[in-house]
């Protein structure tokens, strides 16, 4: 149980990063010290035929600490950022009522957005709508389609600068479709996210090495997938299901490469490498992205972490 003295049951840790960088592990360290669960945040990591290419958490260490959100939907059925957050809203939860610390872990940035400050769930809009306001944005000139979005949606508009046509064709569309401002959309989405409720405390973290390190550990860790670990068995159980190709798990990181080379389209050592260069170069624009969109979040690599949560939770010994 976990100490109220330091009020950890309110407390929620988001360790982010590039892909590589050693978040599974840090999360596990922590939750072994914290009485936590590790709570996947990993958009590939969900489905259940994607263990090793993914480089989802082994069994013995899942076995060590309480995990969740791991390999519970199929590859079949895509799952969208809102509802995974709606899963983890709900993980948190029941993790928090076992008395145990929630450990959000992963390298999807949307994922991330979503479950913290919310998203905004607006219906689908009619293409009838969506044509017509489409057209008009594009044929007039700026200073029409915002004053058409004033009249119709004044907050709005007060929001957007006459030449942002894409953003002012998105709330007109909206209010037309809707009879709702985006505004009002946006709202809501905030509400429904972790960083509106006054019971947690957010920690939030990035896990960052230096590049070249995240490089050669993506790189050895692929090879070790493809002669130790069972991907090539993995991915060719994967190809029999003829599943649709363009389904997020068929784009998964190494599954289309190993796939070629499964179906004879490439040979071995040149698929390995096209998946490595391939999972750097993910690895690069994740980097980038998260140092520039989370700037408020801790950005560190691993031995800081662990010294900031030895000073968040007293009660380790780092």
């Amino acid at each position: 149980m976990l100490d109220k003295e330091y009020g950890m049951k309110n407390k929620v840790v988001f360790i982010a990063g590039p892909t590589a960088g050693g978040k599974s592990g840090l999360a596990l360290w922590l939750a072994e010290r914290a009485n936590g669960t590790v709570i996947n945040a990993d958009s590939m990591q969900v489905y259940a035929e994607l263990r090793v290419i993914t480089a989802r958490p082994a069994p013995e260490d899942e076995a060590r600490a309480p995990h969740k959100l791991y390999g519970y939907r199929q590859a079949a059925d895509p799952i969208s950022a809102a509802e995974w957050a709606a899963h983890a809203r709900a993980a948190i939860s029941a993790t928090i009522a076992e008395g145990r610390l929630p450990i959000v872990v992963g390298g999807t940035g949307l994922y991330f957005r979503t479950l913290i400050d919310g998203i905004a769930e607006v219906p689908p809009i009619p293409g009838a709508i969506r044509a017509e306001v489409r057209t008009l944005v594009e044929t007039e000139a700026p200073p029409i389609p915002h004053e058409m979005l004033r009249r119709e949606d004044p907050a709005m508009a007060d929001r957007l600068n006459p030449g942002d046509r894409q953003r002012i064709a998105r709330a007109l569309e909206v209010k037309r479709a809707t009879g709702r401002s985006l505004l009002d959309w946006q709202r809501d989405a905030h509400a429904s996210g972790l960083a509106a409720d006054p019971s947690l405390e957010l920690i939030k973290t990035l896990l960052m090495p230096p590049r070249d390190e995240i490089y050669a550990r993506a790189d050895a860790r692929f090879r070790a997938m493809i002669d130790d670990q069972g991907a090539l068995a993995e991915v060719a159980a994967l190809d029999r299901l003829g599943l649709d190709p363009g389904l997020p798990a068929m784009k998964a990181l190494g599954v289309p490469e190993l796939t070629r080379y499964l179906r004879g389209e490439l040979d071995r050592d040149a698929a390995i490498v096209r998946a490595q260069t391939v999972t750097r170069r993910y690895a690069k624009r994740q980097y980038t992205w998260f140092r520039n969109q989370f700037s408020d979040w801790v950005q560190a690599d691993a031995q800081f972490l662990k010294r900031l949560f030895a000073k968040i939770f007293p009660f380790i010994n780092y």
